[in-house]
Formats: C-alpha cells, sequence, structure tokens
C-alpha cells in the first residue's frame, strides 16, 4: 500500500513538473513573438494589434499554429500583412518553429544570429521584403532545411559553402538580390535540390560540372548573371529538368545537344548569350511537352531545324537576332498552340507564307519576321489569322498591296510594313 501511494505522488510530482514545464514554454513563445510585435509598424490591416493579445492564448493568433502535443508554436505565417520592422534576437526562442514565412512584407536589416537555435526549422520564406547584409552562413547549421526562399531582398556578399551541407534541402531562391562571386562547385553535393533559383544577380565564373550530380533538378535558372564559359555538357543528364534558364549572361560555345533530350522539360531559355554552332535537325523528336524556346540574341547560325512540328504544344518560339538563313519552313503551320514567332534579324530567304500558318488557333498570337531576307505577298487568306495582335515584317522584301482582309482581323493592335 505504502509503494503504491509513493508512486501515485511520484506520478503526481511529474505531470506537475511537466504541466509548469509546458507553461513556461509556451510563456516563452508568447512573450517571444510579443517582442516581434513591439518591431513592427503595424500594416494597414491592423492582424496584430487586434489579434496579438496576452489574454488570450498564443496558439489562437492569427498566423500561428502549435503542435497538438506540446502546445508549442511550429508554424508562423505573416505573409502578405505589409507589416514594416525587423525581426528581434528573441526570435530564436521559438525553439519548436517548423515553418516561417513572412513573405512580401517589408521586414529589413539583418537577420538576428540567434536563428541559429531555429533547429527544427523546414521551411523559411523571407522573400519580397528588404533584409540586407550578407547571406548568413549560419543557414548551413539548420540541417533540417527544405526551403530556403530569400528571393527579392538585398543580400549581399558570395553563397556560402555552409549551405550545402544542409542535405535535405530541396529548393534554394535567390533570386534578385546583390550575391556575387562564383556558383561553388560543391553545389552538386545536393543531391535532394530540386529548385535552384540564382537569376539576377551579380553571379561570375562558369557554370559547375558538379551540377550535372542533382539528379532531382526540375528547375534551374541563372538568368541575368554575368556567368561566362560554356554550357557544361552534363546538364543534359538533368532528366528532370522543366525549366532551363540561363538568359542575359556572356556564355560562349554551342548548345549541347543532349540539352534535346531531357523529354520533360517545357521551357529553354538562353537568349542574350554569344552561343554558336547550329540547331539539330529532328530538334523537336525528343521534346515532347516544350512550351517555350528562347533562343534570340545569340550568334546562332544555319537552317532552321527541321521536325519543329513535334513540339505540338510549343507556345513561344523565338530564333531572332541570330544569324540563321535558309527556308522558314512550312511545318510552323502545324503549331497550333504558338502565341509568339520570332524569327527576324536573320538571312531567312524564301517565299512569305502566312497562309501555312492559318490553323493557329492561341488567343494570343505576334508574328514577328522583321530585318530578314523574305520576299512574297502578304495573301488574303492572313484574316484566317483571328487572333493575330501583331504582324511586324518591317525591313524585308515583301511586295504587292495590302490585303483590304487584314482590317477584318479586330484583335490586331500592331501591324508594322516599313
Amino acid at each position: 500500500m505504502e509503494k503504491a501511494f509513493t508512486f501515485f505522488l511520484l506520478t503526481l510530482l511529474l505531470l506537475m513538473a511537466n504541466s509548469a514545464m509546458t507553461h513556461t514554454n509556451v510563456t516563452t513563445d508568447q512573450l517571444t513573438l510579443l517582442s516581434l510585435k513591439s518591431q513592427i509598424i503595424s500594416g494597414p490591416f491592423h492582424f496584430l494589434n487586434e489579434s496579438w493579445s496576452p489574454a488570450a492564448s498564443v496558439c489562437h493568433w492569427v498566423g500561428v499554429t502549435c503542435g497538438s502535443r506540446h502546445q508549442r508554436v511550429m508554424s508562423l505565417n505573416l505573409s502578405k500583412m505589409a507589416l514594416k520592422g525587423r525581426i528581434p534576437r528573441e526570435f530564436g526562442n521559438l525553439s519548436f518553429l517548423v515553418s516561417l514565412d513572412l513573405g512580401s512584407n517589408n521586414f529589413h536589416e539583418n537577420l538576428p544570429q540567434e536563428m541559429t537555435r531555429l533547429r527544427r526549422l523546414k521551411f523559411l520564406d523571407l522573400s519580397f521584403n528588404s533584409f540586407r547584409g550578407a547571406i548568413p552562413s549560419w543557414f548551413g547549421i539548420l540541417h533540417r532545411l527544405q526551403v530556403i526562399n530569400i528571393r527579392n531582398n538585398s543580400f549581399t556578399g558570395s553563397i556560402p559553402y555552409s549551405f550545402f551541407n544542409i542535405s535535405t534541402l530541396e529548393t534554394l531562391n535567390l533570386n534578385f538580390n546583390s550575391i556575387e562571386g562564383k556558383i561553388p562547385k560543391v553545389i552538386g553535393s545536393l543531391i535532394n535540390l530540386r529548385e535552384l533559383n540564382l537569376r539576377g544577380n551579380m553571379l561570375i565564373g562558369s557554370i559547375p560540372l558538379s551540377l550535372s550530380n542533382a539528379s532531382r533538378l526540375d528547375t534551374l535558372d541563372i538568368t541575368f548573371n554575368s556567368l561566362q564559359g560554356n554550357i557544361p555538357e552534363g546538364i543534359g543528364n538533368l532528366h528532370n529538368l522543366k525549366l532551363l534558364g540561363i538568359q542575359d549572361n556572356q556564355l560562349t560555345g554551342s548548345i549541347p545537344f543532349t540539352i534535346f533530350n531531357i523529354s520533360r522539360i517545357e521551357v529553354i531559355a538562353f537568349r542574350g548569350n554569344s552561343l554558336s554552332g547550329y540547331l539539330p535537325n529532328g530538334l523537336c523528336n525528343g521534346l515532347p511537352i516544350l512550351k517555350g524556346l528562347y533562343l534570340s540574341e545569340n550568334k546562332l547560325r544555319g537552317h532552321m531545324p527541321t521536325s519543329l512540328s513535334n513540339c505540338s504544344q510549343l507556345q513561344i518560339l523565338s530564333l531572332s537576332e541570330n544569324e540563321f538563313d535558309g527556308p522558314i519552313h512550312s511545318e510552323i503551320g502545324s503549331l497550333t498552340n504558338l502565341q509568339v514567332l520570332g524569327l527576324g534579324t536573320n538571312h531567312f530567304t524564301g517565299m512569305f507564307h502566312l497562309i501555312n500558318i492559318s490553323t493557329i488557333v492561341s488567343y494570343y498570337l505576334r508574328i514577328l519576321f522583321y530585318y530578314t531576307l523574305i520576299a512574297g505577298i502578304i495573301p488574303q487568306e492572313i484574316e484566317n489569322l483571328v487572333n493575330l495582335v501583331e504582324l511586324g515584317v518591317e525591313k524585308n522584301q515583301i511586295t504587292g498591296s495590302v490585303p483590304i482582309s487584314i482590317f477584318n482581323i479586330s484583335s490586331l493592335q500592331i501591324l508594322s510594313l516599313a
């Protein structure tokens, strides 16, 4: 009897201690969020003023989600609340935090180092704010991170090598900051990486060969930087790629033909480099779901590739401002989803056969043939292009008169025949 009573007493004391500890921890979370609130100039919606009150449980505050077991704050979502302020040092006390979304606000200044205590953090979205300073190398300590989205801020410095210790990382989005230096060669060690977005920074050097090891990548966007050198052949081994964007860099050499065998790819965007060489015939044989092919403003040459009709989903075909020559293939007429056909500033020859694309039914169609060598007349059948928005054929060898039928196209906004 005495042993049973002793066991009951110990159990009761343990429960009381756990209850006190839980209360203390919940109070810690509440005080932490109140500290955050004190650093915020409340937005126009006054969400925090009305909801974040010490009189209510922190788990009932707007944007807060608690775990069912410990009643600790596990998720904080304050996105798109027009909040302005900074993150206080006390923020590191949210030790059970798994998801943090402060996107689309106006938080500013540096991130406090105390955030290294958020060891359970998996999702981090600080996009569209005004955070500044070097990208914190201590992100690499948060070994459970799966998503780092800090796009559209004012972060500086280089990409920390510590990032590549995060083996769980699936999304790294650093778009539109002021990041300098090279893309680290060890980036291929992130074998779980699915999205790598480095658009709109000041990166230099070459595209690392090791990227071919990140075999799960479905998005690779390094547009608007100052990268040089060739496109690595190994990029063609990324068979899960859906978007490959390297526009507006300083890349040279030819396009690896292996890229045109990535069957899942939807967008190939290489505009605004100094790429040279030829495109392969049968380019579309391995690209059944390609929607956008952006190759303008390069030094590509040769004839227009054959088998374009196999790109049946193609919406954007932009080959303008290159050195292509030869005829414009009539099979373009089978691309019924086409929205933009840009072939201007090349050396294309032959007759102008708009009748061949009269089957295009896209709701928005732009046809740009400016500065080429095509000849012939504008056919009466142009009126069949009922969704034509722009027709640009200036600086060519077009003859004859302007067909009256062109004025039956109610959607036409721009007509350039100079």
